[in-house]
């Protein structure tokens, strides 16, 4: 291949732009051609597709967000939309693309391939539910931000000797909640892959206010429901006084940490490789520190898991 293009769909995650960085610098250390596409794939149907060089990609490793924007397509779901963006690249002579985002953004991928244009999919959510890799760019940082809210909300539980239940993001996935809810100490995390318990949960807040606990944290993921109204019945039914705290779309912004950076830039130039070896329809990722990839197809098909175990051992350290 002497051109390939990049582009990032869905939501934003930081590192996002360390991974287009490694995308771009990569390529052309190959002496290949690289275009951006701007918009996701909004604007691959409508052509805002830009080439780019070394300088294009400069000073944009710290930042979070995506350089090249992102935006919803509806009509990219149709083949006729499809077609169009093929046509966009050809135009081009672009012969290969590389798409940054979660499984919606697969799925575009692997539309793609299956018309005859190779794509590599690089995960790139703070959700963590992509298959195929143990971690996903950007979660690693908005772990951090959750992490960083739970100890300042800590301090005002304990101040004023109040619940409080933390909403956080990750869709249908609980690994956000679960990791952060595992590293700040929460006394009960709630998470879509395991049935919990209304009735369990008060009665642990009242085993620990027998004790002489004074405060609690209570981190629910948004898969579960909204932390609104599930604060709401622990006050009603504990009658301790009970805050909320919503938040919401701060978890997908900042720099990203190192380890974001890292990542970023192995997946993305990992991706490059499989291009110019000339295989489409694959997803990078990373599995006990070794980078690999899978048939893109496999990925979408199986269904994410949550690690049980780390699970188990937040209840076992929660009582």
């Amino acid at each position: 291949m002497k051109r390939i293009g990049v582009l990032t769909s869905g939501g934003d995650s930081p590192g996002m732009n360390a991974a287009i960085r490694a995308v771009v610098r990569k390529a052309i250390y190959h002496d290949v051609e690289v275009y951006g596409i701007y918009q996701g794939y909004a604007g691959l149907i409508s052509g805002q597709i830009k080439k780019l060089e070394i300088g294009d990609v400069g000073d944009i490793i710290h930042r979070g967000g995506t350089m090249l924007y992102t935006a919803r397509c509806l009509e990219f779901k149709t083949e006729e939309g499809r077609k169009q963006g093929i046509e966009q690249l050809n135009k081009l002579g672009i012969e290969g693309l590389v798409v940054i985002g979660g499984d919606g953004s697969y799925r575009g991928a692997q539309k793609l391939t299956e018309l005859g244009f190779p794509c590599v999919g690089v995960p790139g959510t703070i959700d963590n539910d992509i298959p195929g890799t143990d971690f996903t760019i950007g979660f690693d940082t908005a772990l951090n931000t959750v992490i960083d809210a739970i100890d300042k909300i800590r301090d005002t539980a304990t101040s004023h000797e109040r619940t409080y239940v933390i909403e956080v993001m990750g869709r249908h996935a609980g690994d956000l909640a679960l990791w952060a809810g595992l590293a700040g100490g929460a006394e009960t995390i709630l998470i879509p892959e395991v049935d919990h318990d209304m009735n369990e949960v008060v009665a642990k807040l009242n085993r620990g206010h027998e004790r002489g606990k004074k405060h609690s944290i209570i981190v629910v993921a948004e898969g579960v429901g909204s932390g609104v109204e599930i604060g709401k019945k622990i006050q009603e039914t504990t009658n301790f006084e009970t805050r909320v705290s919503v938040l919401g779309h701060i978890q997908r912004g900042g720099s990203p940490t190192a380890t974001d950076r890292v990542l970023a830039s192995r997946l993305g130039a990992r991706a490059v490789e499989l291009l110019l070896d000339g295989k489409g329809g694959r997803a990078v990722g990373i599995q006990q520190n070794q980078l690999v990839d899978h048939d893109i197809m496999e990925i979408l098909d199986r269904k994410h898991t949550v690690d049980e175990k780390m699970y188990n051992l937040s209840q076992e350290l929660s009582i």
